[in-house]
């Protein structure tokens, strides 16, 4: 039974950095969907009674609801100690693999030429979901617990093939979607937890040279689309290859210093600025509030991550501090992808931005893991009666 004196735990900063960073981005996906546009000579007033009057359209209701739904998430995973969910590892490990796989189930899979090429997506009627994102959650909370168990015991090559192989099916399942870049998330999750678990620094340097090594060879068997990205990514000055990156560093270019102002932006309009609203996101924040709103959501992300490590210093046992580290490296590497590749020094990808970009798989997902690290953050202490 769930015991009301562990909410006094509760890290609430945390709570209030991730609503702070989900309004911005409620404002910035209806300047992006063209919800609100004030370069035609309507006032901010007359905008937010047009709003008052109709509803907001689809993008950002479908948003907001998503995030209703993510406090209930967050609600039910702070009801259940996080170790039951270690406890029941295979199981997970075993749904999350199922959830890999309906995206191949007829009449379940949403078309792949529907989502640019990849076979990613399920259609449940009141939502798409995108079923890797659900899969990371299961992902960190089985392979927290299959880690646990070789907690400061990864010496050698030998004793890292089980927590390889743990990780294969994932991986290899993602890339035959194809979806590198949930991939690469995966992988990131992975490395992070072993690195905390107290992996021979050694395999790393040694693993980092031969992987750098083999990327000649990787590159032969990617998809067409994706050895396109790299391409763009090794040869930035050409524009035939960085259409997107181009158009992106254009629109925050322009806001320089303060930005044009809400709902004010004239490059995501009418198409420049390709999928402006997931994965460039951050390109129409930068037009709209220049410098500064880019400066503010930077440290709004840094106090989020910073404040996730602590949580996982002070973790009463192991499995709380992996559960931690899985979720914060996770974040880290969609932060920085993501913002990386608006500005051109990493290479595109279709990582989105946490809290910020318009999707309700990824934005539940996210408040999932927030409620998973608030989960080890109010168990953490003794309870003082």
């Amino acid at each position: 039974m769930f015991d009301r004196k562990l909410l006094k735990n509760i890290d609430f900063g945390l709570l209030g950095i991730m609503v702070l960073i989900f309004i911005t981005g409620v404002i910035v996906i209806t300047s992006a969907t063209n919800v609100v546009d004030l370069t035609q000579g309507m006032s901010l007033r007359e905008a937010i009674e047009d709003i008052l009057k109709d509803g907001l359209e689809r993008q950002p209701k479908i948003q907001i609801i998503a995030f209703i739904i993510g406090i209930f998430g967050i609600m039910a995973t702070l009801c259940i100690d996080y170790n039951s969910f270690g406890e029941a590892y295979k199981i997970l490990y075993a749904i999350s693999i199922l959830l890999l796989l309906l995206v191949y189930i007829p009449g379940l899979a949403i078309d792949p030429s529907l989502r640019g090429g990849a076979r990613s997506w399920i259609d449940l009627g009141f939502i798409d979901l995108q079923t890797s994102e659900i899969a990371k959650l299961g992902f960190i909370l089985s392979y927290a617990k299959y880690i646990e168990k070789k907690f400061e015991k990864l010496e050698t090559i030998k004793d890292l093939i089980g927590p390889i192989l743990f990780i294969v099916p994932f991986v290899g399942l993602l890339l035959k979607q194809p979806d590198l870049g949930s991939a690469l998330v995966f992988i990131i999750i992975a490395f992070g937890m072993l690195f905390v678990a107290g992996i021979n620094m050694k395999i790393i340097f040694y693993g980092g040279l031969m992987g750098i090594s083999s990327l000649p060879l990787v590159y032969n068997f990617l998809e067409p689309h994706q050895k396109r990205r790299i391409d763009a990514f090794l040869n930035p000055n050409d524009i035939t290859l960085n259409y997107q990156v181009d158009k992106s560093k254009t629109a925050i270019g322009s806001g320089l210093i303060y930005g044009k102002g809400v709902f004010r932006g004239t490059f995501h309009r009418g198409d420049f600025l390709p999928v402006q609203e997931t994965d460039f996101i951050y390109a129409v924040l930068g037009e709209e509030l220049g410098l500064i709103g880019c400066s503010v959501i930077l440290l709004l992300y840094f106090l989020f991550l910073y404040k996730m490590v602590n949580i996982s210093k002070n973790a009463k046992d192991d499995y709380g501090l992996l559960v931690v580290t899985g979720v914060t490296f996770m974040f880290a590497f969609q932060i920085i992808q993501n913002i990386g590749m608006t500005i051109g020094i990493m290479p595109v990808t279709g990582v989105t931005l946490p809290f910020l970009s318009y999707g309700g798989s990824s934005l539940i997902t996210s408040m999932l893991a927030v409620g998973l690290v608030l989960n080890v953050s109010m168990r953490n202490k003794k309870i003082r009666f």
